[in-house]
């Protein structure tokens, strides 16, 4: 950075901050602080140390999450317990899920029956949800390798473990490149992966077969003509290797020359029912009539008929599973009140596709949702953010950014409000979407924008306690590492500042409405 452009900084600097100094004197006459109410010191000291659940009960609850329950964590109050739950829930990420966000609700509650309830039952209510999804997604997971398997026995690929592990993309191309793929087998892949994630499913779970069957269908029009009785037999050999597919078996001769009812027989045998129900259960209703025409009309199309009603119903299970996660989460983040916009686009995922909701559960997309934008909560000066400044190293302050400015003015004042850095509940760290890394840190008094070094300091500095807006409006952010201090803004910077004090950047008859922001959509989305 240049000379010019650090000068030029500062100018704006001083020119911000005489504009909020401006509209601050301007509004002073019309803004007063309504009251709120915040327990006392005392009070808060002895609904932390509340003891409502007995030991047993403790070591229960303890055991869900693998939380160490020494003599020193079983003798908290309940509320600081469930915070130790809380945190080694969170340690333990997505495999407990249901349970971080069931403490979080319980610790929001003032109502110490239900920091008892969470102890004593919600934990273990909140841990078979998440036991319940992992077992859809380990179930989700087989189906997808067995429909993969399914694919390449029906174009007669073999089936190894590297080619089952790809991705879905991967997969169709690595089908798409071999050998034994026929002209539409090919055509069909090449299609697939010009579309999207649902068009490479949908390949593996129907395309590839049936692509594969009008190849072996063009072969045999071609015999036809010249041996219309050697096309006949193949055709039949054709659909039951089709059908055995559908089993993920690769018929063997002896198999494929047996006739069609031991040959449905066989198949039953050597499946597995979980394989698919509505496919078992057509076969078994073929292999007991005793009518031929439903053993040849199950091997032609009843089977595939079954199978694509097995695809279908695990499709929609799996599209219930994906929404119900997103729903427990955006209702999660809504009683937060620090994540609007996510829970907007969370929304607006759920009254979309199912492939929207797929990808918005995508790790980094929820991550890029929790981008908020800071300003004021009482909209003045109008169009005021916080956002930082590397110019002056990494110093916050308050300023103008227009929604259609540049980029990088833009990203400087928008924030990615993440679960605090210091692993406190009802807490947050604003890290920087122009700097990943850097977070809103408090220095002295001072706010800048600081990278986390990885020490607990570190982390306090940078965790800011959501309270509800000392103004009346918005969200008031205590500091984790100085408490009893607030995020304000005075003079176009951004301190943390404390109700009654000496310094310049304490008290005053402003400082409730300084110190209460409004969590805006993000400027740089």
């Amino acid at each position: 950075m240049d000379k010019q452009d650090s000068t030029s900084a500062r100018m704006r600097r001083v020119i911000t901050r005489g504009v909020v100094t401006t509209t601050a004197l301007a509004a002073v006459a019309a803004v007063a602080a309504p009251g709120i109410a915040v327990a006392r010191p005392g009070e808060a000291v002895a609904a932390a140390a509340a003891i409502g659940t007995d030991e047993k009960q403790r070591v229960e609850a303890a055991a869900v999450v693998g939380l160490d329950a020494t003599w020193d964590v079983l003798q908290r109050g309940d509320l600081d317990f469930i915070q130790e739950l809380w945190r080694k829930a969170r340690e333990g990420g997505e495999k407990y899920e249901a349970v971080r966000m069931a403490a979080e609700e319980a610790m929001l509650s003032p109502d110490a029956e239900a920091h008892v309830r969470f102890i004593t039952s919600g934990i273990h209510e909140a841990y078979a949800s998440d036991k319940k999804r992992e077992q859809e997604r380990e179930a989700a997971a087989r189906a997808d390798r067995l429909a993969k398997s399914q694919a390449l026995i029906a174009v007669g690929i073999p089936s190894s473990p590297e080619l089952l592990a790809l991705s879905d993309d991967n997969f169709v191309r690595a089908v798409m490149k071999h050998q034994a793929a026929g002209p539409q087998v090919k055509a069909a892949a090449a299609a697939a992966l010009a579309g999207d994630a649902a068009a490479w499913r949908e390949f593996i779970t129907n395309g590839a077969r049936e692509a594969h069957q009008r190849d072996v269908a063009a072969e045999l029009k071609e015999l036809e003509e010249k041996n219309r009785e050697e096309a006949q037999r193949r055709q039949e050999l054709a659909a039951r290797k089709s059908t055995a597919a559908l089993f993920n078996l690769t018929p063997s001769e002896a198999m494929l020359s047996l006739g069609d009812d031991n040959f449905i027989r066989e198949l039953l045998r050597q499946a597995v029912a979980a394989n698919g129900p509505e496919l078992y259960a057509a076969a078994q209703k073929a292999a007991l009539s005793p009518n031929a025409a439903d053993w040849r009309e199950f091997i032609h199309t009843g089977a595939e008929k079954a199978y694509k009603t097995d695809a279908e119903n695990r499709r929609k299970q799996i599209a219930e599973a994906n929404k119900l996660r997103l729903k427990q989460i955006a209702a999660a983040l809504a009683k937060t009140g620090v994540n609007p916009w996510f829970v907007a686009k969370a929304n607006k995922a759920l009254a979309g596709t199912d492939e929207q909701v797929v990808d918005f559960l995508k790790e980094e997309n929820q991550y890029r949702a929790m981008r908020q934008s800071l300003q004021p909560a009482s909209g003045k000066p109008a169009g005021f953010f916080v956002r930082q400044s590397k110019v002056d190293a990494g110093e916050a302050f308050v300023a103008p950014v227009a929604a259609k400015g540049k980029q990088a003015d833009r990203e400087d004042a928008t924030w990615v409000v993440v679960p605090s850095l210091a692993k406190k509940a009802d807490c947050y760290s604003f890290e920087s979407a122009r700097d990943r890394g850097s977070f809103l840190t408090l220095k002295g008094q001072r706010v800048v924008a600081a990278a986390h070094d990885g020490s607990d300091g570190s982390a306090k500095a940078a965790t800011w306690c959501a309270r509800p807006g000392l103004a009346g409006s918005g969200k008031s952010f205590e500091s984790a590492s100085q408490p009893d201090r607030w995020l304000r803004h005075l003079d176009g910077d951004v301190f943390a500042g404390a109700k009654d004090g000496k310094n310049r950047f304490d008290g005053g008859k402003d400082f409730a409405q300084d110190a209460s922001w409004k969590l805006a959509n993000p400027l740089a989305p």
